[in-house]
């Protein structure tokens, strides 16, 4: 890939990764976020982080595949895209769902479990976006890598927030866990 290739590809990521957000505050301005805008949006920046985490984990497999690093150095930006959107989804909890009410928050995390996966897998996620810069690899040395294996916590406990909230209709929880697992299956069976 040459440096324009490269350049192309990350703005075609950068601009992937944030239409959503535009889409969504059209959503909202057209009401068809309705019966439950905020739900709808906590949803939709939720799936956004899901998705970006799966391209993030595809990349190995990509590299793999087609036998070209540049996967790879896709990799950074879209775990940092997949980490602002589960900022995101969190702050949209906070804000639709709890109101900023921290004695809330407090209920609804000892009364829900998938809150607490679902908050356990952003914490995942923070050490890895603070340390995906370059100095911070020559920094951490070996023990970079042994970090970034939280990746394959996060993916687990997503799968978890999402299997622990379903009601009813198993399917989207079905299919998005098969994403992640296939995902990391294939990174567990190219490890053995």
């Amino acid at each position: 890939m040459t440096p324009a290739q490269r350049i192309a590809a990350k703005a075609a990521i950068w601009l992937v990764a944030l239409l959503p957000l535009p889409l969504l505050t059209l959503s909202v301005l057209r009401g068809a976020l309705e019966p439950d805008p905020g739900e709808a949006i906590v949803h939709q920046l939720g799936l956004c982080a899901l998705w970006l985490l799966a391209a993030s984990l595809a990349c190995t497999p990509l590299r793999q595949l087609s036998g070209s690093v540049e996967w790879l150095r896709l990799r950074r930006l879209l775990g940092l895209f997949s980490f602002f959107y589960a900022c995101l989804h969190l702050l949209a909890f906070a804000l639709f769902i709890v109101g900023f009410n921290w004695q809330q928050l407090l209920t609804e995390l000892s009364e829900r479990a998938y809150i607490v996966a679902g908050l356990a897998a952003v914490i995942c996620l923070l050490p890895l976006a603070i340390t995906s810069t370059r100095s911070w690899q020559r920094r951490l040395g070996r023990r970079w890598k042994v970090l970034h294996r939280l990746v394959y916590v996060a993916a687990l406990l997503v799968m978890v927030h999402m299997w622990w909230q379903v009601r009813s209709d198993y399917g989207e929880a079905l299919f998005y866990s098969a994403l992640l697992g296939g995902l990391l299956l294939v990174r567990v069976l190219r490890k053995a």
